[in-house]
């Protein structure tokens, strides 16, 4: 099966939900029986409908697959069972506490730049210094829900200025890729299909020597205005979330990559070209 296989519709049956993750995870039915501790023959009849499975049994083998939250309850759901896990607005009170950390480390990274965004790559907050770095883009791209991913890909977003974009894009649309191998997220496979379909502006293949990063970590070289400024980043996660939305967020902080990026971006922010605190999009 195809690590970009659709995931089955809603209303499918358990056993084919089972069967797909089974498959995206390259296991045989020995080799989940045995990680789940269940006999090769219980499985087999749950997979073909013959049996179905405890509500602990749909709980066990999903957390045997990696299935993420969103996906278990639709597991949990196939199975007859209800939903366990809540999918609450970031914006909840239950939430709270979770969207006051979003936003202490997005203001805390300044004055570098630090997004959150959805489990689309939509952006949901960002720190003063993100806007500064955004010039020259086009209005659509910027308009509510701002893709991440594609303002940074398209030809009338950053690309253009994005000087070593054929390295940048290929570690996107790699993220991207195993993205889609976890999940099996329709929506992200359709936009690394339009990401890949960009067309790229002149020379914007060559290869990039990436100073004292070769062979380390993949930059992203950003110009802006006559200055070429030079970032690493990080992923974010909220560890052992049971709630769908805090599993799905992730927040990206860039690192200035040289001493003239930090002390660029530290002018910047102290002269006040950007406004102050973190935007919600």
């Amino acid at each position: 099966m195809s690590p970009h296989a659709a995931s089955p519709a809603a209303t499918a049956p358990f056993g084919l939900h089972l069967r797909h993750w089974r498959h995206k995870r390259r296991l045989s039915q020995l080799d989940l029986a045995n990680e789940a501790e269940v006999s090769t023959r219980h499985l087999s009849y749950v997979e073909t409908g013959r049996a179905m499975p405890s509500r602990e049994m749909v709980l066990r083998l999903a957390n045997r697959l990696d299935v993420p939250l969103r996906e278990r309850n639709a597991l949990l759901v196939a199975a007859g069972f209800a939903p366990m896990y809540r999918q609450r607005a970031l914006d909840d009170p239950a939430l709270s506490a979770a969207r006051r950390a979003v936003e202490l480390v997005l203001k805390g990274h300044e004055p570098f730049p630090a997004l959150a965004v959805d489990r689309h790559w939509n952006l949901v907050a960002a720190n003063s210094v993100l806007p500064r770095l955004l010039d020259g883009a086009a209005t659509d791209l910027l308009a509510p829900p701002v893709n991440v991913l594609r303002l940074s890909l398209h030809p009338q977003g950053l690309a253009p200025r994005i000087v070593n974009l054929g390295q940048w894009r290929a570690h996107l649309l790699e993220r991207l890729d195993q993205q889609v191998a976890t999940t099996g997220d329709e929506t992200l496979a359709a936009l690394r299909t339009e990401l890949a379909a960009y067309a790229a502006p002149a020379g914007a293949d060559a290869p990039s020597a990436g100073g004292d990063l070769a062979g380390v970590v993949v930059p992203l070289q950003l110009r802006v205005g006559e200055a070429v400024l030079s970032f690493i980043s990080t992923t974010t996660i909220f560890g052992t979330p049971v709630d769908v939305t805090l599993q799905e967020l992730a927040v990206e902080s860039f690192f200035p990559a040289d001493t003239a990026t930090a002390s660029a971006l530290a002018a910047m922010h102290a002269c006040g070209a950007t406004s102050g605190g973190p935007a919600g999009a």
